[in-house]
């Protein structure tokens, strides 16, 4: 998961069907389109309103004459019935998982919604006593069109739903951390329930096979918790469901402080605790209750809206800059041989590598692809045009079309950081416990931290520091907003930074 494409919207994970090739110990699967089921369910909603305010529409148009068409009050019961389906159809549960893909028990409350709507509306005009501004017939017929209309798009979204769950899209891999019969437990109830897509990978338990046993309801350990961070970052992982108890606190604490870097879903089953909350304060996979512990800070909907933001504005940002980019590197070649641009391995989302696109501004011969040595002021090996794109940050705009193109970075995001970057001699996840949670999200052009004065050069404890508590800070307060107002800074911190120099 290097990057997002457009594909990969829908997805948060990918299928379990595996290669013969293995990363770190573990199968990797093989990446295929995971469908969101919140995803799912907001486009099923998007096409049944659609269909009602079309449906309405074109029955209007169709049975009144030209004069009757744009009366006011047929606007308003349009719009009216268009709301109040909507939120009938979401009271009656008609967009979850389940709901969609249950074709003749959600077409069954449907219709019951569908015509209480249309009940209320007649209704209204007949308190309302307005009969004569209003056709009936007019309403007779959007209820049957209606009507007949969401049958058949359920009808075509059950066929489909149906394909897609044959093919593992709904699956979400999912990892349960401690054994026992605890884990059997929670293990048989999520079986009994095949319409949650849980699909359980294996078990991780710190203890030896004398107290958890090696194969818990038909699945088998895998290893240790510190073996499940490498799992989940050389394979798709969307979920980790612990079975311990609540009272096991000083485990509980000592196994998410290895997992809270990583960029998924952390849930604690309450299914066999004997202390029972009030039901608001569960959330469910499917009638299982769970504790929310971490949450992937950056998915569905506001996955999609932040592909768009990336995609949309840094197109843009090429298009405002290409006579920037050209010169810069026209200039970059007259100053001295070699080639204009310089790739570079660095981290990405979940620790993978990605490459990287910089204006060259070193000499060739002197190029440190894995910055083993972090570039000083005045540092001999920096070009003299080299001097000037880094000090503006001119050298970092190709990474727009990592933006754009490549999909390994967004706008606004931490940092990329080299390799072997290195704070006092010493890398930087030795520096900072918890470094890689700056992972949880993809890299950025610029961010949070860059903003607020710590860009440049990291060769201290205290600036590594303070670098990973700003991503950190974004990472956890993440809005699209956010990711405005940071982009708009951005020139205003390079000036700034410039004049205090």
């Amino acid at each position: 998961m290097a990057g997002f494409e457009l594909r990969d919207l829908i997805s948060a994970a990918t299928d379990n069907a595996v290669r013969t090739d293995r990363a770190g110990g573990f199968a990797r699967p093989v990446r295929k389109v995971r469908m969101s089921p919140v995803i799912l369910g907001g486009l099923v909603r998007l096409a049944e309103t659609a269909l009602v305010a079309g449906t309405g529409i074109v029955s209007h148009h169709a049975y009144l004459e030209a004069a009757e068409r744009y009366g006011a009050a047929s606007w308003v019961v349009l719009a009216g019935v268009v709301l109040s389906s909507a939120v009938a159809f979401q009271a009656i549960g008609a967009y979850t998982s389940s709901a969609v893909r249950s074709l003749v028990a959600t077409m069954l409350r449907i219709a019951v919604a569908w015509t209480s709507v249309f009940i209320c509306v007649l209704a209204l005009v007949f308190l309302l006593k307005a009969g004569d501004s209003l056709s009936r017939l007019w309403l007779v017929l959007w209820y049957a069109a209606g009507l007949g209309a969401i049958a058949l798009e359920r009808i075509g979204v059950a066929v489909v739903v149906a394909r897609m769950a044959r093919s593992g899209a709904f699956d979400r891999r999912t990892a349960i951390v401690g054994g026992g019969e605890p884990a059997n437990e929670i293990i048989r109830a999520l079986q009994s329930q095949p319409e949650t897509g849980i699909r359980i990978v294996g078990i991780f338990d710190d203890r030896d096979d004398s107290r958890s046993p090696p194969v818990v309801g038909g699945y088998p350990k895998l290893g240790t918790v510190t073996d499940l961070v490498e799992y989940a970052r050389t394979t798709p992982l969307e979920l980790v469901i612990f079975t311990l108890p609540i009272s096991a606190e000083t485990r509980l604490l000592q196994m998410l402080g290895k997992l809270w870097v990583l960029p998924i879903d952390i849930r604690l089953s309450a299914h066999a605790s004997k202390i029972r909350l009030r039901p608001r304060s569960y959330s469910y996979i499917g009638s299982v209750p769970v504790l929310d512990v971490f949450d992937r800070p950056i998915a569905d909907w506001d996955l999609i809206l932040k592909w768009l933001f990336d995609k949309v504005i840094g197109s843009l940002l090429i298009v405002a800059t290409l006579p920037v980019l050209l010169f810069a590197a026209l200039a970059v070649k007259l100053d001295s041989r070699g080639p204009v641009l310089f790739k570079q391995k660095r981290y990405g989302f979940n620790n993978e590598l990605v490459e990287v696109f910089k204006f060259r501004s070193m000499y060739t011969d002197m190029a440190d692809a894995g910055a083993s040595r972090l570039v000083t002021r005045d540092d001999p090996r920096v070009t003299r045009v080299g001097r000037i794109l880094r000090r503006t940050s001119i050298d970092e705009l190709p990474q727009l079309f990592n933006v754009v193109f490549t999909g390994n970075l967004s706008l606004v995001g931490p940092r990329p950081h080299a390799l072997h970057a290195k704070a006092e001699n010493q890398l930087y996840d030795e520096v900072v416990d918890g470094y890689f949670a700056r992972h949880k999200v993809k890299p950025g052009i610029t961010g949070w931290a860059q903003i607020n004065g710590w860009r440049g050069e990291t060769d201290t404890s205290e600036k590594i520091q303070k670098r990973v508590e700003c991503d950190l800070f974004y990472i956890e307060n993440w809005s699209i907003f956010l990711d405005m107002y940071v982009l708009a800074m951005t020139p205003i911190s390079l000036v700034n930074t410039r004049s205090s120099s």
